[in-house]
C-alpha cells in the first residue's frame, strides 16, 4: 500500500493564517508594486519614481511628512514620558483606569474622534467661549484648519503607543538598582538621570518607531483637522486616487511610504533581538 503523504500538524496549523496573509497582504502589495512600475501605455517604466524623486516639490512633501512624524513623535515622548514614569510607579490600584483612559482614543472611531476636536476648536467652540468668557481673548483663535490642530489630532492618538511602551520598560527595572543609588548618596533627579533613564531607553526607542511609523501614515486626521494646510504623501495619494485617479504615481508614493514602515520595523526588530526576545 502507497504511504500517504501528510502535511506537518505545524505546518497545518500556519496554513489559514499564511493563506489570509498572502491573500489580502502579499498579492495586495505586489500588484501595487507591479502598478507602480507601469507607464500609461502599460509598459515597463519608472517614470512615476523619476518623477516622485527629481520634482523638488514632491521632494518638500515627502521631507514634509518625515519632519510632521518627527515632530508628533517628540511632542507624544515628551508628554507621555511622564505620564509612563507615573503609571509604572505610583498608579497602584489606579493602574487599570489610567490603561483604559489611554487607550480610550484607540477605541473610538477615526471621523468621530476628529469631529470632536472640530467642535472644539471652532471659532464658536468650546475652548473660545471659555477663553472670552474668561476675558483672555478679545477675537476668538483660529486653531481648526492650522498645522496645530493637526498636530494636536495626532498627538491625542498616539501618546498610547508611547506611554504603553515606555511603561513597560520601567516596570521591569529592578527598584533595588534605585535604591542603591540613593543608599550612595545620589538624589532623586541624580538617580533619575543616571538610572532610570538609561535603563528606559529601549522602551523610549520603542515608541518613537511605533509612533513616528503610524503617524507617517496617517492622513484622515490631517485631511479633516488641516484641510490642505498640512501636504503630506497620505495626503497626496489620496487624492491621486479621488481627484486625478493616477494609480501609478499614487502606487509609487504608496511604496514610499512602505520603505519608511519597513525601516521602521528592522529598527524595532533589532530591538527586540537586543533585548534578547528573538534569537
Amino acid at each position: 500500500m502507497r504511504r500517504r503523504h501528510r502535511l506537518p500538524p505545524a505546518v497545518l496549523a500556519c496554513l489559514p493564517v499564511v493563506t489570509f496573509l498572502g491573500v489580502f497582504f502579499v498579492v495586495p502589495l505586489a500588484l501595487n508594486g507591479f502598478t507602480s512600475l507601469r507607464g500609461a501605455d502599460g509598459s515597463f517604466s519608472l517614470v512615476s519614481y523619476a518623477r516622485l524623486l527629481s520634482d523638488s516639490y514632491y521632494l518638500g512633501v515627502t521631507a514634509n511628512t518625515l519632519w510632521v512624524s518627527a515632530m508628533v513623535t517628540l511632542a507624544a515622548l515628551v508628554i507621555g514620558y511622564p505620564v509612563a514614569y507615573v503609571l509604572a510607579n505610583y498608579s497602584g490600584r489606579l493602574a487599570p483606569l489610567m490603561i483604559f483612559l489611554l487607550i480610550a482614543p484607540l477605541l473610538t472611531s477615526t471621523i468621530m474622534r476628529t469631529f470632536g476636536w472640530q467642535v472644539l476648536f471652532a471659532r464658536r467652540g468650546m475652548l473660545n467661549v471659555l477663553l472670552r468668557d474668561w476675558g483672555i481673548i478679545d477675537r476668538p483663535l483660529v486653531i481648526l484648519q492650522q498645522p496645530l490642530s493637526v498636530y494636536i489630532g495626532l498627538v491625542h492618538v498616539l501618546v498610547p503607543f508611547m506611554v504603553l511602551s515606555i511603561a513597560a520598560v520601567l516596570r521591569n527595572i529592578d527598584p533595588k538598582l534605585k535604591e542603591s543609588a540613593r543608599l550612595l548618596g545620589a538624589s532623586r533627579l541624580r538617580t533619575f538621570f543616571s538610572v532610570t533613564l538609561p535603563l528606559s531607553l529601549d522602551g523610549v526607542a520603542t515608541g518613537c518607531i511605533l509612533t513616528f511609523m503610524v503617524a507617517n501614515g496617517s492622513f484622515v486626521t490631517m485631511l479633516l483637522l488641516g484641510d490642505g494646510k498640512v501636504v503630506t504623501l497620505p495626503v497626496l495619494i489620496f487624492q491621486q486616487f479621488i481627484l486625478t485617479r493616477d494609480m501609478h504615481f499614487a502606487s509609487a508614493m504608496g511604496n514610499v511610504l512602505l520603505v519608511v514602515a519597513v525601516v521602521c520595523l528592522s529598527l524595532q526588530l533589532r530591538l527586540v533581538r537586543r533585548r534578547g526576545v528573538v534569537r
